[in-house]
């Protein structure tokens, strides 16, 4: 059996941190009283671990988390991310400022470079490195990193960086499986899992074969697919997840997935329904 913890280690901060947490990619599209109610009971439910963005929306997100976490800031383990276009040194500083005024805040726990660009890597890194010492983050990672990227990044900072890759993965789409998730395990590099549930319902759909294997194993723990998915995602210790959080209902049911376990033989047989298939050329991203 597995031990389903509802917080990890996550990578080279020491800091125990929310394994499932919020996403925000989109959430400025929906309703912005119900997308704030959701983040907010997702909080009380555990998931203080919230992600966004400065693309989302051009700010709009990070606007309405702001809302989301007002008198809860200490709780919340808050990540944002610069985009390539502005991850120069000084393109950097500015972005993060922005940032922390859209969100409200002082400091983010993490900050990411949200994928690899123009600007050479030395000069995001320096400027992550002057933020740290500002305390205007508290750590720093990157985001659709492959290996070749990872191997850059830590010949330039050093051992513990970075301290989390986010990508792409779910029950579909397994490539980081190959070569990223083992470089992470062995560098202390958290593995954040966005788009958790795909972007197709196929693999929820109980007429398909692999639908079929989660809505008998979500059946015998009398728990949701979706539930079940997750679960495999986060066998691995060192990997988080971040759903959407726009949907109460759907929050709710992302956190009970804390109390659900599965068996060595459950983890096989999704394995087997979805396997990772062969080595990518390229990182998958979205």
């Amino acid at each position: 059996m597995i031990d389903q913890k509802a917080t990890r280690i996550f990578g080279s901060t020491g800091r125990r941190v929310a394994a499932i947490g919020q996403g925000s990619w989109n959430i400025e599209l929906s309703a912005a009283d119900s997308a704030i109610v959701a983040l907010q009971r997702g909080l009380d439910l555990g998931l203080t671990h919230i992600d966004t963005a400065e693309m989302y929306g051009s700010g709009a997100s990070e606007s309405l988390i702001a809302k989301a976490i007002a008198g809860r800031r200490d709780a919340v383990f808050l990540v944002s991310k610069v985009l390539p276009s502005n991850a120069s040194r000084r393109g950097t500083l500015a972005a993060c400022e922005k940032s922390l005024a859209r969100l409200h805040t002082d400091r983010l726990d993490c900050y990411l470079l949200h994928w690899r660009g123009a600007h050479p890597l030395e000069e995001t890194i320096a400027a992550f490195d002057t933020l740290l010492r500002a305390g205007k983050i508290l750590s720093w990672g990157v985001s659709n990193f492959d290996v070749a990227d990872l191997d850059q990044v830590a010949a330039i900072a050093g051992p513990g960086h970075p301290a989390c890759n986010q990508v792409l993965y779910h029950l579909q789409e397994r490539a980081i499986e190959h070569a990223v998730l083992p470089w992470c395990q062995e560098h202390g590099t958290a593995v954040v899992a966005y788009t958790p549930f795909g972007q197709s319902t196929t693999a929820f759909d109980a007429r398909t074969k692999q639908g079929r294997v989660l809505a008998d194993i979500a059946h015998a723990h009398q728990a949701t697919t979706r539930q079940v998915a997750l679960t495999f995602l986060l066998r691995s210790p060192n990997v988080f997840v971040i759903p959407k959080a726009s949907n109460i209902d759907h929050v709710t049911e992302n956190a009970a997935t804390y109390a659900l376990q599965l068996s060595d033989a459950e983890l096989a047989s999704i394995d087997a329904a979805f396997p990772r298939g062969k080595p990518p050329r390229g990182l998958p991203m979205i």
